[in-house]
C-alpha cells in the first residue's frame, strides 16, 4: 500500500510540474485491477478482458475473406496472449489471391 500511495504521489507531482489536471471523478484509487482498453490489468500482470474473449468466441464463423480480415482484425488486439500463428496463420493463408474460400 505504501509503494502504491508512492507512485501516487509521484503520479500526481509530474501532472502538477506539466500544469495537467485529473477531474477526480474519473479518477480510481487503491483498487487491486482496472480494465482498460479491452485488458485487465492487476499486480498479477496484463490479461484479455473476458468479456472481449466472449465476443470473439461467440462471433459466427466467417463465410469470406472479407469476413475473415475482420474477425482476424479483432482477435489480432490480443496476439500478445496466443503463442505464435497456430490460429492466426491458417485464417491468414486463406486472404491471399487465387486461393478458394471453402
Amino acid at each position: 500500500m505504501e509503494e502504491h500511495e508512492q507512485h501516487l504521489r509521484i503520479v500526481l507531482q509530474i501532472l502538477k510540474e506539466k500544469e495537467l489536471y485529473a477531474k477526480l471523478s474519473k479518477c480510481e484509487f487503491w483498487i487491486s485491477q482496472m480494465i482498460f482498453l479491452g485488458h485487465v490489468i492487476s499486480c498479477d500482470g496484463v490479461m484479455p478482458d473476458p468479456a472481449k474473449g466472449k465476443a470473439i468466441m461467440e462471433r459466427r464463423v466467417p463465410k469470406n475473406a472479407t469476413e475473415v480480415r475482420s474477425f482476424l482484425g479483432l482477435a489480432g488486439y490480443y496476439r500478445r496472449f496466443v503463442e505464435g500463428s497456430i490460429i492466426a496463420g491458417p485464417l491468414t493463408k486463406l486472404l491471399r489471391k487465387g486461393v478458394v474460400f471453402q
